[in-house]
């Protein structure tokens, strides 16, 4: 993204020097773009020596009826998204879920469970391959590479990771469109071993004014094991940034297809220090 503030090359001669024990001037830092709320994330890092919080306040998931009528509530409260600046191009980041609440409904309500307690971690990097600073011209293109590691926090559950691509290109001043490709390395349900899904989505954005934004994404997933076949999911949402470093944001995502969930509507805020 274009460096905020001052664009002289001579006030920012050369960003590779800074580290995260050399963070990056408040003058020289690329413009404040979270990867929350959407699925699609964006190619581009956190300034070096800087630290970004993207958390979602609440969300709520409700999923179809599956084959045996049972339907599925789920609860995420304060799940956020820490990245960290390594370098000008290399990030790391953590996501926590302190607080996942699983509502089980059984045709016969009698037997219905609840589940609470925390989601598993998920470590990740971020290297952005171009683009991260020369992103201000229509026609800009970027490239990035996200690896991550999900490292369950209850017993029964196995460790499980993926490797994104994403991709943006910034079709005018106002709109730019975010694509990517993911392949996850998911646990069989049923036996040892592990399979690949894949993951794509498109998510294109339009700022109306400087600090309020829109988005509409499509994403699809293959590969799972759900005999209902693969997700289809449509999302939108609104963005509110205000001040350098804040950004409130709301909206859902709806499922198309029978292996969908069904709605998904979210509340967030992210916040650079």
């Amino acid at each position: 993204m274009a460096a905020e503030g001052d664009d002289n090359d001579e006030a920012c001669p050369d960003k590779s020097q800074y580290t995260l024990f050399n963070p990056t001037p408040a003058k020289c830092m690329r413009e404040f773009d979270p990867d929350r709320p959407d699925i699609t994330d964006s190619p581009f890092t956190v300034d070096a020596g800087h630290i970004q919080f993207e958390s979602g306040l609440f969300s709520y998931t409700l999923s179809r009826p599956d084959p045996e009528g049972i339907v599925t509530e789920e609860f995420d409260v304060g799940a956020t998204d820490i990245r960290l600046g390594i370098t000008n191009y290399a990030e790391l980041g953590l996501f926590v879920q302190p607080l996942n609440v699983v509502h089980t409904r059984f045709p016969s309500s009698s037997l219905d469970t609840w589940h609470s307690g925390p989601g598993s971690l998920d470590l990740h990097a971020k290297f952005n391959l171009f683009g991260n600073d020369n992103f201000e011209k229509t026609g800009a293109i970027a490239l990035g590479l996200l690896p991550s590691l999900e490292i369950p926090t209850e017993g029964g559950e196995h460790v499980q990771g993926s490797m994104a691509v994403p991709f943006a290109i910034k079709l005018s001043d106002k709109a730019e469109l975010e694509l990517m490709t993911e392949y996850d390395f998911v646990h069989n349900d049923a036996g040892s071993g592990y399979h690949v899904e894949f993951l794509n989505s498109g998510s294109l954005s339009y700022d109306w004014t400087s600090t309020i934004s829109t988005y509409f994404e499509v994403a699809t997933l293959f590969g799972n094991e759900d005999p209902s076949g693969g997700i289809v999911i449509l999302g939108t949402g609104v963005l509110y940034k205000f001040g350098h470093d804040w950004q409130f944001d709301f909206g859902s995502n709806f499922g198309v297809t029978q292996a969908s969930d069904r709605i998904n509507p979210f509340v967030g805020l992210t916040k650079r220090f």
